[in-house]
């Protein structure tokens, strides 16, 4: 049951009117919303994870005021920061953040009497937004497909901004250790009680890494056979970097799931706390945050679909007898334009519907894997790869990464108009690059992705890392 905080004023808080205080304070009373934060309930799953021989639960943090478990984390770096006289009366917050950081600091901010900048990326959902600024947050949308180096990337412009707002404070909760201290000291020891100590498996999506972090280390602390699975997500670096020690640049391109996954190492991801990684595709991700609400009436939101999908893909490692705690991160309401939009799982290619699929298709492909040219290479060689493999198009690549493709009757209409293209780099007449598609994607929902403007699709088989060209032509064979 949740515990009423000291009564004592938060420090810099705001003002008060005076009141005349309760003789004593009631249960599930609280000075302020922040007294709210923590102490969730742990839900039994009953049906979507029938297939798991162990009992499976989620710890589900949607129970806290701003609806997800970064309440408890953002909480403590602002209390962590005044403490440390880095957070001063009137002053600013400022944060990179998919939302929910941004919605705990924010909530913290109207409570104390600061003021919140928030940077976020142009894959976030709209909710997300538009909850940030409901709670007088400034907000600064920028490019998702950019490395955290460059200046444009939401990294970079919160740093930016700290240098040029007085009196500002970044919260940086990728390295801000508060993060992973917050779940060691209230996530972890909450699980431990709810399982009476019989918890034998964590499973949770990894982002900055301060919740599997924080939590894994108070678990094996205490029991030292728990085992922590680490979910991740296709164009992450965390899965290769756990096996081999090697960060690879080339394992980084853009995903569409949310708050999982990075393209970096954050120093709240303690990779000795986490036993192994499981990365899951953004169509299975998107498809069982949507089956948790159907099945189980919890409405949770992406990183939660992402936390079952891996879940049950490690199912062989699950015994009878043995507890499973899957931790719920935030709310279904953040999704509502997306994963709970059945428009937009069309569009994105995520609905299941019968008769083939693009792995059908690629199976009779002559060229089994994808053929691409790079960007310093010249046009006549872009042309006669062409050529020698039958293609009407081709994708361009960076450093092994696909930055943008090329179709011959645009590389010729070039050549006519200007013959010195020619010996051109493909960089200076490429066009946009086409868009990824999971190998699952039924062919019904293809068709429509192909147009004039986009000849061709990219069908990714993320598990067998293996990328394949479909075009117009090949989907209307299907047809």
């Amino acid at each position: 049951m949740r515990r009423a905080r000291s009564s004592a004023p938060e420090p810099h808080a705001v003002a008060r009117v005076a009141t005349q205080p309760l003789p004593e304070t009631p249960h599930n009373v609280f000075d302020s919303i922040l007294g709210t934060i923590g102490n969730t309930p742990l839900v039994r799953l009953n049906r979507i994870a029938r297939e798991v021989k162990a009992g499976v639960y989620a710890k589900v943090e949607t129970f806290n005021p701003g609806h997800s478990i970064k309440d408890r984390m953002a909480l403590r770096m602002v209390e962590e920061a005044e403490r440390q006289g880095l957070l001063k009366p009137g002053g600013t917050i400022i944060e990179g953040t998919s939302g929910n950081t941004g919605m705990g600091l924010a909530i913290a901010a109207i409570v104390k009497g600061y003021k919140c900048i928030f940077t976020t990326t142009d894959k976030q959902s709209k909710e997300k937004v538009d909850a940030l600024r409901a709670f007088g947050a400034e907000v600064i949308v920028c490019p998702t497909d950019v490395d955290p180096e460059d200046p444009r990337s939401y990294y970079s412009v919160s740093s930016r901004l700290v240098s040029e707002t007085p009196n500002s404070w970044k919260a940086n909760q990728y390295d801000n250790l508060s993060n992973s201290e917050a779940h060691y000291a209230t996530t972890g020891p909450e699980i431990w009680e709810q399982t009476q100590g019989r918890v034998d498996h964590l499973v949770v999506g990894v982002g900055t890494g301060g919740t599997i972090c924080g939590v894994g280390k108070f678990l094996k602390e205490r029991k030292p056979s728990v085992k922590v699975w680490g979910i991740d997500t296709y164009g992450s670096v965390f899965k290769k970097y756990k096996e081999t020690g090697v960060f690879d640049k080339h394992e980084i391109y853009p995903y569409v799931t949310e708050g999982i996954g990075e393209d970096f190492l954050p120093r709240n991801v303690d990779f000795s706390v986490i036993d192994r990684f499981e990365k899951v595709t953004d169509r299975d991700a998107a498809l069982y945050t949507r089956e948790i609400v159907r099945q189980e009436g919890i409405w949770a939101g992406n990183s939660a679909g992402s936390a079952i999908a891996g879940l049950l893909q490690l199912k062989d490692n699950f015994r009878a007898g043995e507890t499973v705690v899957a931790i719920f991160h935030d709310h279904g309401s953040r999704y509502l334009g997306k994963m709970f939009n059945p428009d937009w799982m069309r569009a994105m290619g995520y609905e299941n519907l019968p008769g083939r699929t693009a792995r059908d298709l690629v199976q009779n492909k002559k060229v089994t894997d994808i053929v691409g040219v790079k960007v310093t290479d010249t046009v006549e060689h872009a042309i006669r790869r062409m050529h020698a493999d039958d293609f009407s198009q081709i994708p361009v690549t960076q450093e092994q990464r696909i930055v943008g493709s090329l179709s011959e009757s645009h590389a010729y209409a070039c050549i006519v108009k200007d013959p010195r293209i020619r010996t051109e780099p493909v960089k200076t007449i490429m066009q946009k690059a086409f868009r990824f598609v999971d190998i699952d994607t039924p062919v019904q929902l293809l068709a429509p992705m192909i147009t004039p403007e986009n000849p061709a699709v990219l069908v990714r088989d993320f598990k067998a890392g293996k990328t394949y060209i479909l075009t117009g032509y090949d989907v209307l064979n299907a047809i």
